[in-house]
């Protein structure tokens, strides 16, 4: 059951993300590329072997069994990604708004389709 949960909620987000980068209008590119890289994340730790009601803590005295524990590298990996995108997402905000107020709209190619 929780594959199926974490299976939807990654094909979601990775939905949502592709339909708004689509959108001809930039914050909604902004917003789909952010929803993508949420559902890479939630992809990326849910191969790092997800493991649910497990001590994270190694009995005093015992051998450690790396198969009973989630691997680390994962974890480390979204953690990373999770900082840079947001660093990328302020960014590319800053970007946008600089644009928008150098050509008067927030049109993906600088244009309002004409009716």
């Amino acid at each position: 059951m929780n594959e199926l949960v974490v299976a939807l909620a990654i094909g979601v987000l990775t939905g949502s993300g592709v339909w708004l980068l689509l959108r001809p209008r930039t914050f909604q590119v902004v917003i789909g590329l952010s929803l993508l890289s949420y559902a890479v994340n939630l992809f990326i730790v849910a191969m790092g072997n997800l493991r649910v009601d497990a001590a994270p803590i190694v009995q005093a005295g015992a051998g450690a069994d790396p198969a009973a524990f989630a691997d680390p590298l994962p974890q480390a990996l979204v953690l990373t990604a999770i900082v840079i995108s947001f660093a990328m997402t302020a960014l590319l905000l800053v970007v946008l708004l600089v644009a928008r107020g150098l050509a008067g709209t927030d049109h993906v190619d600088g244009r309002e389709p004409e009716a």
